[in-house]
């Protein structure tokens, strides 16, 4: 059986969708943290049971019969991040799981100025010290992740921001489909995979000129110094760690850490990756 954790989630939830194209339902299992969101899933014939990273007890059900276990990384701000994505490991390697499959990012490093690539660098490490075949799927970032400006853009006509960087920003269609793939091809990746990105990087202007073309209004890119961005948003109601956090996307940016263009992903799932603009469409028509 092929564990898919996070299922109810953006990215989860696609992998199964894709992997219920390619195999039987009933060769399908999810871990989720509120069982009742995956009814759809249940009634397609997918085992659904409640699973939490943050409670690893929670785990040895939900993994129970895992050949493969598909780890979607813990999403938590402010630490714990990494012990919940070893706790799902550990479940995975105890549940007897042949192969463990981690969605990591194409700029993980312990160097990394923001931080979620430092956790996903300490996860890849600790995969490959459990003595059991893993693959690290090394994700291009998230274009949805766009949305945060979609507000200002649209309110004000424009993108104010720090100093930013070309980004690959990856649609979850395309990841979604790799990982599908990959679960169901044993020989096609194996270890640390090369960058699974979008075949092209681009800045927040190049963004905010995606953004007048498709709303017919003019919309711009305006940087300010980091300090004055972050006084700022503090004021706006952010969190101070979560600005901090936020500010470390575009240090890590305009340093070049996701400036990656590379073939993998085009390579894997046969056709080009979708361009930015076609998430962007679909943020704009579900606001």
């Amino acid at each position: 059986m092929i564990i898919v954790t996070g299922a109810t989630g953006n990215l989860g939830r696609r992998i199964v969708e894709r992997l219920l194209e390619r195999v039987p339902a009933g060769e399908v299992g999810v871990s989720v943290r509120d069982a009742g969101k995956a009814g759809d899933l249940a009634a397609k014939g997918v085992r659904v049971r409640g699973g939490d990273f943050t409670r690893p007890e929670t785990l040895e059900s939900s993994f129970e019969g895992a050949d493969q276990v598909l780890v979607v990384s813990a999403a938590i701000r402010g630490g714990g991040a990494f012990e919940a994505n070893k706790s799902a490991i550990d479940a995975a390697v105890a549940a007897g799981a042949s192969r463990i499959m981690y969605t990591s990012h194409q700029a993980a490093s312990p160097r990394s100025l923001f931080p979620p690539q430092q956790v996903h660098a300490a996860t890849q490490d600790y995969l490959a010290t459990r003595n059991v075949p893993f693959v690290a799927l090394r994700n291009g970032f998230y274009a949805n992740a766009l949305a945060i400006h979609l507000d200002s853009a649209l309110s004000t006509g424009q993108i104010t921001v720090p100093q930013d960087g070309p980004v690959s920003w990856t649609a979850h269609e395309d990841l979604a489909e790799a990982a599908a793939i990959a679960l169901t091809s044993a020989d096609l990746i194996a270890g640390i995979s090369s960058p699974l990105t979008a075949s092209t990087s681009l800045d927040l202007g190049d963004v905010a000129a995606i953004l007048s073309r498709l709303t017919g209004r003019t919309i711009t890119r305006v940087t300010i110094d980091d300090d004055e961005w972050k006084t700022a948003a503090i004021a706006r109601g952010l969190p101070p760690m979560v600005a901090d956090f936020s500010l470390g996307m575009f240090q890590a940016a305009r340093r070049g850490e996701f400036d990656v263009a590379d073939p993998t992903l085009e390579t894997i799932v046969g056709h080009r990756p979708l361009p930015v603009e076609n998430t962007l469409a679909q943020l704009l028509d579900n606001r």
